[in-house]
């Protein structure tokens, strides 16, 4: 708990879902936080890329570890707390509060992150270090492998986010790739070629997910007065993501709790 002479780390809350199942192993209580440099073009959360939206709560770690705590009874082995966003990584000392906390009381954690903010330079890196020390698992998603096609569909370079994907095999830290697979981006067998040729290089990779591209959120982003740049482009066929799964070998991965 924090002391009367320290003051506490706040971070921006988008939401909160207590009985995650889809975001790391087993049953999590999931925190969405607020922010986000990336302007991915299948982004179903756009209400979360404003960074200082004063719609989101502002919370310490104790007070959202503590609502987790309450539903610890149903996470099982394998369940936990998940931290994903917007873009976690852009609220380092939340982050590390929370897990080092989490972990003191015996919870697993999981860290849901594009990479975007990755950096060897200081002080995000010392943080990151420090982070990684409370974290058990990291949801890495690989938007695209090819670095121009990586700009068209987000908005930025990929060159940091590998790297970060580099430095995580070096530390031999739990990855789970995701991989959103979208028509008319993504869903080329020549990148899914060069993805899994990357994957192949790092050995801390314990699962590929594919992530068929959906229009959930494209509601989202008419609400907040956006133009939804893949209107017209249907989620990918069966048959496409059966494609995906093969050319990642999706099946060679049993997962960081086999371990």
């Amino acid at each position: 708990m924090t002391t009367a002479t320290e003051t506490a780390v706040l971070g921006n809350v988008h939401s909160i879902e207590s009985f995650g199942s889809v975001d790391g192993p087993g049953v999590r209580f999931i925190v969405f936080l607020q922010g986000c440099q990336m302007r991915c073009q299948f982004c179903h959360n756009p209400d979360t890329w404003k960074i200082n939206d004063p719609k989101a709560k502002k919370r310490t770690a104790d007070d959202v570890l503590d609502e987790a705590l309450h539903y610890k009874s149903y996470w099982g082995k394998k369940g936990g707390l998940t931290v994903s966003g917007g873009e976690p990584l852009l609220q380092m000392d939340f982050l590390i509060d929370l897990f080092k906390k989490a972990k003191e009381r015996g919870v697993n954690t999981t860290l849901d992150t594009c990479g975007k903010p990755f950096t060897r330079e200081e002080p995000f890196f010392s943080k990151f270090e420090e982070l990684m020390k409370y974290t058990d698992l990291i949801l890495f998603d690989v938007k695209h492998i090819d670095e121009k096609q990586h700009k068209i569909l987000t908005g930025h370079s990929n060159e940091n986010i590998l790297g970060m994907a580099r430095y995580l095999s070096e530390i031999n830290k739990p990855v789970w790739i995701r991989h959103v697979l979208v028509p008319e981006r993504s869903d080329y067998d020549e990148f899914l070629i060069r993805l899994d040729e990357f994957i192949k290089t790092l050995n801390n990779v314990d699962k590929v997910e594919i992530l068929p591209y959906h229009t959930m959120g494209k509601y989202k982003w008419e609400e907040l007065g956006f133009k939804y740049p893949l209107d017209g482009i249907e989620p990918p066929t069966d048959d496409r993501v059966e494609n995906a799964k093969k050319l990642l070998h999706t099946s060679d991965y049993k997962g960081y709790l086999n371990r």
